[in-house]
């Protein structure tokens, strides 16, 4: 016989999505962008600036896996690495 007890909630756990760090999204980004003949930088900062994710190709999963992503995270993304790779002499 089920159990009809429906005073008790049910839940569903699912495995969470496997979060994908910034800086290999933004590789995957540069990488269809480039593969597709666009200029990466100015497609990728015309979404930044403007959030529409159509500066972003579908190619390879790009836009989807950019929108995953928030706006400033990217930003933030790419000052760290050029102050990590910029020499300050």
């Amino acid at each position: 016989m089920a159990d009809t007890n429906l005073g008790n909630t049910q839940y569903f756990n699912t495995k969470p999505e496997q979060e994908i760090p910034v800086k290999e999204v933004l590789d995957l980004v540069y990488n269809a962008m480039e593969e597709k003949g666009y200029n990466p930088v100015s497609q990728i900062v015309g979404y930044i600036m403007s959030g529409d994710p159509t500066y972003i190709t579908s190619h390879k999963g790009a836009r989807s896996m950019i929108m995953k992503v928030e706006r400033d995270e990217l930003v933030e993304e790419l000052l760290y690495e050029y102050i990590k790779n910029r020499p300050w002499e």
